[in-house]
């Protein structure tokens, strides 16, 4: 993992925030990020919430799970009113809808809308995964049936920039959070957690959006060196900052 926590200045609003989970109870703020095993650490982590944390929703089907396990649910997701700016008021009148905290968050969105002490003081974590595998898992995620695009004309076109990791821990390419821990060496980091929270356990995660991806082989077998450059052009600066290797 690696550990940062500069401040910067809180960014612009928005009508609706995205976010995750902010434990009270267990002072922390997890930032969820894609294909790192996100909803199946944000599960595991409802089981720890008290009735006064910040819950998002997820897919219903992960609901479900969540649900079956006797975890608590979305809970407490719309920003307090005493957070808003005019120019937020101005928005939830005219789209007749509160503003809220839904699934997927930036670190600079969170901190606009909690109280400064909440973010200065609580343990804010978010994972990472390496960007060669991480495209892999994503590109089998978005085209789940046949017919799909080649995993090369699927890396050619783009689309994977669209996912979303660095910029949702970051400010200015650097991580405003305490910790980003790595997707290869989750029970470690789940380990880690269970001790930091004073949990007497480890939280153990359910198993989601599992199955989907098609060929397991090292992403070194499967991608192309073209599929390989391009994805080393758009995560460059994961790349850089974690210290990535394509061995």
């Amino acid at each position: 993992r690696r550990g940062e926590s500069p401040r910067n200045p809180a960014g612009r609003s928005e009508t609706q925030v995205e976010a995750m989970i902010i434990s009270h109870e267990h002072r922390f703020i997890f930032i969820k990020t894609e294909k790192t095993a996100g909803t199946s650490i944000e599960i595991a982590l409802s089981k720890y919430c008290g009735p006064e944390d910040v819950i998002t929703a997820i897919v219903p089907g992960d609901e479900a799970v969540r649900a079956e396990l006797g975890y608590r649910g979305p809970q407490n997701f719309h920003v307090p009113l005493s957070r808003y700016t005019a120019l937020d008021y101005l928005r939830a009148v005219r789209h007749r809808r509160r503003l809220r905290f839904t699934n997927h968050s930036s670190a600079r969105f969170v901190r606009s809308y909690v109280d400064p002490a909440v973010w200065e003081g609580y343990y804010k974590f978010a994972f990472e995964r390496n960007p060669w595998d991480k495209v892999i898992s994503y590109y089998f995620w978005l085209h789940r049936e046949e017919p799909r695009p080649s995993l090369s004309e699927f890396i050619a076109s783009g689309a994977m920039s669209r996912m979303r990791g660095f910029d949702l821990y970051s400010e200015n390419s650097v991580p405003v959070v305490n910790d980003v821990f790595f997707f290869e060496d989750l029970g470690a980091a789940m380990e880690e957690l269970g001790r930091r929270f004073d949990l007497d356990e480890t939280p153990q995660l359910p198993r989601t959006k599992h199955g989907f991806r098609r060929d397991t082989r090292p992403y070194q077998e499967v991608l192309s060196a073209e599929d390989r450059l391009r994805i080393e052009r758009v995560f460059a600066r994961e790349i850089a900052y974690f210290g990535y290797r394509w061995d």
